[in-house]
C-alpha cells in the first residue's frame, strides 16, 4: 500500500464534509475542510494536485479570483514538487498563505498521517 491509498479515507472524509458545507452554503467552512484535506494529502501527488483543483473550483464559484490564480500556481507546484518532497509540512494550501510556509499540524491531521504512514510500512 502506498501513501495515496493509505490516506484516502481521511482525505475523502474531509471532502465529504466540504461538500456538505457547500450544500449548506457555508463557504468558509467548506474551504476549511479543503484546507484539512490538503494537509492530509499533501505527500501524495494525486491528492495534493486534486485538492488544489478543488480549491481552484471553490475560488471560481465564490468569485475569489486571487484564489483561482494562486491555485493555478499551486497546481503546477503540486504536480512538479510533491514527488521530490519539496513540501512545507502542515501548509493549508490556500492562496492566503505562502506556498513555502511550514505550519503546525493539528493533532487530528498528525494522527491520521501517522496512521497512514504506518499502514504503508506494514505493506
Amino acid at each position: 500500500m502506498n501513501f495515496t491509498q493509505a490516506i484516502r479515507s481521511a482525505v475523502l472524509r474531509e471532502l465529504v464534509m466540504a461538500r456538505r458545507a457547500r450544500l449548506s452554503t457555508q463557504r468558509t467552512q467548506e474551504f476549511k475542510h479543503l484546507e484539512n484535506a490538503h494537509v492530509l494529502g499533501q505527500e501524495s501527488t494525486y491528492w495534493h494536485t486534486y485538492i488544489h483543483w478543488r480549491m481552484l473550483v471553490w475560488g471560481w464559484k465564490n468569485k475569489a479570483y486571487s484564489e483561482v490564480v494562486g491555485q493555478i500556481l499551486r497546481i503546477v507546484g503540486a504536480i512538479s514538487k510533491t514527488a521530490i518532497g519539496l513540501l512545507p509540512t502542515g501548509n493549508t494550501g490556500g492562496a492566503n498563505v505562502s506556498p513555502f510556509k511550514p505550519m503546525p499540524l493539528s493533532s487530528e491531521c498528525a494522527q491520521a498521517i501517522a496512521q497512514a504512514k504506518s499502514r504503508c510500512a506494514k505493506g
